[in-house]
């Protein structure tokens, strides 16, 4: 078993300075304010792109989560280093980042073995930012909690949605770790965008994954989010044409809260 699943992007995607890190995820989660909700966030849609490009829309999401009552977070996020069909989990107990460790729900993760598609792959894990880069907004906003970090490959959403419901429950936010749409036009990304927001407001579970990185985790989350009769609320919406400047090879991101 792997002891620590060690920080991979920190001083790439986000600064490795915990004092720097703190600062600016508070700067953030500041900036604006926070919708009112008629119930409690059950799952966030959060961007998983290098701070500088999409860290303001993921504050969106994270100023919206309570300092108590959220014990534990799920996050499901796809694999962009390996090529994996089905579920990897992790043999880690603990995950790093800058700002300290979090243990992982080693009890919950030992129970998913008879899922079908489960399987324990560190290497899936080994370099995977799209989990990482939630980490440290978590810390900050919540403080202590234990994690399930989960990297969907190539599976069905009736797979995922399985895994949701094993885990799931009041104590436990579920994150989706996508982007929207990679290196179209900034015209060209603000138009597919907008259709695939809509979809996912609508919790239409067949998004592609031109649409988004993250679609095989999306559409399993959107699938228990209908059984679930849940809701969707846009928070935020750009891409790295509105945050970086480049408009001419741009990635869409978005922060959507289901309740």
């Amino acid at each position: 078993m792997q002891t620590l699943r060690a920080a991979a992007v920190a001083g790439t995607f986000y600064p490795a300075n915990p004092i720097l890190l703190r600062e600016q995820i508070t700067l953030w989660c500041r900036e604006g304010d926070a919708p009112t909700l008629p119930r409690p966030v059950r799952a966030l849609l959060l961007p998983h792109a290098g701070y500088c490009y999409s860290g303001a829309i993921a504050a969106a999401g994270i100023r919206l989560l309570p300092k108590q009552g959220i014990k534990r977070v799920l996050i499901l996020c796809p694999a962009h280093h390996v090529y994996l069909r089905g579920m990897a989990l992790s043999s880690a107990e603990r995950f790093a980042t800058p700002l300290g460790e979090i243990p992982l729900d080693r009890a919950a993760l030992a129970g998913l073995s008879h899922l079908p598609g489960v399987q324990i792959n560190d290497e899936a894990h080994r370099f995977e930012h799209a989990i990482e880069v939630q980490l440290p907004f978590l810390q900050q906003q919540l403080g202590d909690f234990s994690l399930l970090p989960v990297v969907v490959g190539e599976t069905s959403p009736s797979a995922v949605a399985g895994l949701l419901e094993a885990l799931m429950n009041e104590q436990t936010l579920l994150i989706i770790s996508s982007d929207l749409s990679h290196y179209l036009s900034w015209q060209q990304a603000r138009e597919r965008d907008e259709e695939t927001l809509a979809q996912i407001l609508a919790l239409k579970g067949d998004l592609q994954g031109q649409q988004a990185c993250g679609c095989f985790a999306l559409n399993g989350a959107l699938l228990w989010a209908r059984r679930h009769k849940l809701q969707a609320s846009r928070l935020a919406a750009a891409n790295s044409g509105d945050t970086a400047g480049d408009k001419h090879r741009v990635v869409g991101y978005a922060a959507i809260a289901f309740y």
